[in-house]
Formats: C-alpha cells, sequence, structure tokens
C-alpha cells in the first residue's frame, strides 16, 4: 500500500508544490480545498485544472483524489477583506500593519478539523497511518495567528483528546524551516522527477488575492508581491498571466522590495 496523506491545497503556489513533493516522494493523496466566499475563488478552478493535469499525465499512477468542501454559507458572517462582500484587499507588502485585514477569523482551525476528520477516516478505513501535509513556512506571518506553531500544536493536542485512535494522524511539513524560494526551487525538482512541466504547473496556480474576473493575477497584494518575489530569486518567468503584463508586474516589485 502506498503512503497516505491528506492535503489542503488552495490552488495556491505553496499548497500546490506540496502535491508535487508527496506524489514525487510516493505518497497517494487525497486533497481538499474550501469555498469559503472568497472572492479569489479562481484558486478553486485552478486547484481542479491542476489535479486534472497530474492525474492525466500520470495515468498509471494512483490518481489524486480531489474533493472541494462547500462552505459558503459563512460570506456573510465573516468579517474580512477576503471573502466576498468585505472591504477592498489592501496592497503593499505583507509586514505592513494593513495586512491583518486580510485574516478570515479561525480559517486554519475550520480547515483543520475538517481536514483531521478525514485523515483519520482514510487512516481507519484502511488500517494505516496517515499523514496530514502542510506547506507551511518559515516565512509565513506574525499577523496571521493560526499559522504559527503554537496554534498548529494546541490544535493536534485537541484532535487527539477528542478522537479514538488518533495517533495514526500525524503532520508533514518538508517546508517547515524554509521560504517561498525554497518551495519554488523544489517545485522544479519534483516537476523534473514526476516528468511535469514546471510552467504547466504553475500557470494553473493562483496566489493573487485580487484576480480580475476573467482570472487575470494582480500585482501588488502582498501574496502576488512574495509570489513574483520568489520567481525572480528563481529566474524564472512566472509563467501565471497578469494584469498589464509579467514585465510591468516584475519591475513594480523589484521597485516595491528596492525601496523597501
Amino acid at each position: 500500500m502506498n503512503k497516505q496523506a491528506v492535503l489542503s491545497l488552495s490552488g495556491g503556489m505553496d499548497s500546490s508544490t506540496v502535491l508535487l513533493h508527496l506524489l514525487a516522494e510516493g505518497y497517494e493523496v487525497t486533497a481538499v480545498a474550501f469555498d469559503y466566499g472568497q472572492k479569489h475563488k479562481i484558486e478553486l478552478e485552478r486547484a481542479q485544472q491542476l489535479v486534472d493535469y497530474i492525474n492525466l499525465s500520470r495515468i498509471n499512477e494512483p490518481n489524486v483524489n480531489f474533493k472541494v468542501i462547500k462552505l459558503d454559507g459563512l460570506v456573510e458572517l465573516l468579517n474580512s477583506n477576503l471573502v466576498e462582500g468585505g472591504d477592498e484587499v489592501p496592497e503593499g507588502h505583507y509586514e505592513e500593519d494593513n495586512m491583518k485585514d486580510t485574516v478570515v477569523p479561525n480559517r486554519n482551525k475550520m480547515f483543520s478539523s475538517i481536514i483531521q476528520a478525514v485523515a483519520l477516516s482514510i487512516a481507519n478505513e484502511k488500517n494505516c497511518p496517515v499523514e496530514i501535509a502542510m506547506g507551511i513556512h518559515a516565512g509565513d506571518h506574525a499577523i496571521y495567528p493560526d499559522c504559527r506553531q503554537e496554534f498548529r500544536d494546541a490544535d493536534y493536542n485537541a484532535f487527539i483528546e477528542g478522537n479514538w485512535d488518533a495517533n495514526k494522524v500525524t503532520y508533514y511539513t518538508p517546508y517547515l524551516k524554509g521560504d517561498k524560494f525554497d518551495i519554488l526551487k523544489d517545485g522544479e525538482v519534483c516537476c523534473e522527477k514526476l516528468g511535469l512541466d514546471f510552467d504547466g504547473v504553475y500557470k494553473r496556480t493562483n496566489t493573487s488575492y485580487k484576480p480580475t474576473a476573467e482570472g487575470l493575477s494582480d500585482y501588488k497584494s502582498a501574496s502576488s508581491v512574495e509570489r513574483i518575489e520568489a520567481f525572480l530569486k528563481l529566474g524564472r518567468k512566472d509563467p501565471v498571466e497578469y494584469v498589464d503584463g509579467w514585465d510591468i508586474a516584475k519591475t513594480h516589485v523589484e521597485e516595491l522590495l528596492a525601496n523597501y
């Protein structure tokens, strides 16, 4: 039996690379995405496109099992700039205080509880260990309390206390000591190992919190700035399409970083 992993696949660069990493390491993967009324719903479409691309490219391997969980009934009850009806998503760098407006209350706890339930169900059904894979990294920011190790430890302890046989489920965090550049660099290695086209993979991801209706990425919100910065450091053009094009996006981020 293949090693088993469960992944929250947002459709962004980090979780998409974790998916590649798991497959390259021989895991059979169950991937779950969440529709919570986010403005950047294009990420759900990209996640599905990526899974379809991977499954079609690896026809002799087990398919990635992908499900979208609908939580969009919460949209009118959540106070955050990231959800539909919220204020404008701020621009700038993550270190700026206004980025707290991008916090969605208790988002990772909601996601974590569902992921844990899925992982434990697989562990009990197949009578095997299951790892919950996460793309958390050293660059996760202080403005997100639910990205901190203290939160994750407390959450896991609650899961262990609240379920029989929960010790069958553990966590796998391959990028804990790296940053977005390290993640993207590993993505290159994994694409080569899996026989996947790097641009074909990453054009099927979304990091922008302010995409256009057509799915073009912005280049001024903090999430986009970090993504572009990682591609610049890697020395590659980002294959997603940006408003105003890659050259303008690239120049904007280079100037922002030079003046930061």
